[in-house]
């Protein structure tokens, strides 16, 4: 359940970030209103899934898939270019939610060491 909480509040911010662009600088209302909407319903939902995910996880995942799909939206909906510069920093944001994701938080290491160091201070007292 947290991964859809977050996944949900993905498409939100990727809803309110589309709608930021659509609202041409607050000049148009009804964009303004789903724009707001829509972050209020990003931050609920990334704060739903971090009672589950770690913080640096989750946000690792949040950002780094909302800049990923804001490139294509930018691309595919605005008409906007891209250049080979974006390409690389994309491909690096990737690159670290996956290596995050593999070896960050709840992976083992730092659980293991945080109970090796807690058992170390326990055998002292």
């Amino acid at each position: 359940m947290p991964y859809l909480f977050l996944a949900i509040s993905i498409a939100s911010e990727l809803v309110g970030t589309s709608m930021l662009k659509a609202s041409q600088g607050f000049t148009k209302i009804i964009p303004v209103i789903v724009m707001l909407i829509s972050f209020i319903c990003s931050f609920f939902f990334l704060s739903l899934s971090l009672k589950a995910i770690p913080l640096n996880t989750a946000y690792a995942i949040w950002s780094g898939i909302g800049a990923v799909a804001t490139v294509l939206i930018s691309v595919l909906i605005w008409k906007e270019k891209i250049n080979t510069g974006s390409v690389i920093g994309i491909t690096l944001i990737v690159i670290g939610v996956i290596v995050l994701n593999l070896l960050g938080p709840g992976h083992g290491s730092s659980d293991e060491a945080a109970e090796t160091q807690q058992t170390s201070l326990s055998d002292r007292a």
